[in-house]
């Protein structure tokens, strides 16, 4: 059953509208999200926890929920704001609906919302943290205090709540490069493309030591992607430092990206409004090459100045930000946007193609 339902943001704004799925609060940092399809993907993408998405596009929902397009076995998102939410969707790999499958996750949503209105606000003033709440239940006193308690995004740790407690074995190979990935909440396509090409697969907490790792006798270390500010992990940072001396292959995607960046002794800095959508242009500088890729990311790697050992090999042609780093005397490079994609186009997935290389190359 549908119920009336309210936003409000940190700057006191309020905006009404029917809320869909969980009758509960859902309290986060509230993005804009500009992709036209992969709404499933997007809500169980383990990068979004912490955050509530507002889709651009006006109607979510039509292709329903199918059992084959999750990222993760659960929605991260803390909710979703849409303009129309579809609740009789059509689609032959439909399951179930959007809005049965917000209340399996316990997830609320509000519709009937001025996404234009709200995407501008957040453009212009930055993004904000934010409140969805079914407003016969909670009043907006409540739903305040809940905005305060949440605090900023950069007060959170969220890789707890996504990575995996236990190491796992994802892929068996004979013969094949053995890549250990240091879960941060690490997408289902990562893994399936690692597996595809080839590499024996396993999985560890993110609080992992490079001692562990050595023992494990890896070909390479891949770093994922994950949710929250980088600058949150301290810890984690000096371990990677650590893997750096083990003289293998690091690759790193997202976080795991700014991560990488932050042993290296760079910073890392917030984004107004970050970048979260499947259509953003990647100038590859090294081939003079430009690819359409799929971001989701609120924080971004300051500059390298200083550091004559590393090269910027990416850019986003939207506002020239680092989107690509590689180490000129180590097999160590990593990338912002997902080559991954899901959702988003592929044409970027030759990442990966590298790894396997200085992998191979580290075996002969």
């Amino acid at each position: 059953m549908n119920f009336p339902a309210t936003l409000q943001l940190e700057n006191g704004i309020k905006l009404n509208g029917i809320g869909h799925g969980a009758k509960k609060v859902g309290v986060g940092e509230v993005v804009f999200n500009t992709a036209i399809t992969g709404y499933q993907e997007i809500l169980t993408d383990p990068s979004y926890d912490g955050q509530i998405i507002t889709f651009t596009y006006p109607h979510i929902g039509n292709t329903g929920i199918n059992a084959e397009d999750n990222e993760s076995a659960t929605i991260s998102a803390r909710g979703l704001i849409v303009k129309n939410f579809c609740e009789q969707p059509s689609n032959w790999r439909a399951d179930r609906t959007l809005n049965d499958f917000l209340l399996q996750q316990n997830v609320i949503c509000i519709s009937d919302i001025d996404t234009r209105y709200l995407t501008k606000l957040l453009r212009d003033e930055g993004c904000k943290i934010g409140a969805i709440y079914p407003s016969k239940e909670i009043n907006d006193e409540e739903a305040s205090f809940e905005i305060k308690k949440f605090g900023k995004i950069e007060d959170h740790n969220l890789i707890e709540n996504v990575a995996v407690k236990k190491s796992y074995t994802y892929a068996k190979a004979s013969n094949s490069p053995k890549v250990i990935a240091l879960d941060f909440g690490v997408k289902e396509n990562i893994l399936r493309i690692l597996k595809n090409k080839g590499a024996e697969i396993i999985v560890v907490p993110s609080t992992t030591s490079a001692k562990d790792i050595q023992k494990l006798s890896p070909d390479g270390i891949f770093l994922s992607n994950g949710p929250g500010d980088p600058n949150v992990l301290p810890d984690v940072v000096s371990q990677i430092k650590e893997m750096m001396d083990l003289n293998l292959p690091i690759f790193g995607i997202c976080l795991g990206h700014q991560l990488m960046s932050l042993a290296y002794g760079l910073s890392i800095t917030k984004m107004p409004f970050g970048h979260h959508g499947a259509n953003h242009p990647v100038h590859d500088l090294k081939n003079n090459v430009v690819y359409i890729t799929s971001q989701n990311h609120n924080f971004a790697v300051a500059n390298i100045a200083n550091k004559s050992d590393l090269n910027v090999t990416h850019i986003s042609l939207f506002d020239n930000s680092i989107q690509g780093i590689e180490h000129l005397e180590q097999p160590f490079y990593s990338i912002q946007c997902h080559p991954e994609a899901s959702p988003g186009p592929r044409e970027f997935e030759n990442m990966f193609d590298r790894f396997f290389e200085e992998m191979n190359a580290k075996k002969k």
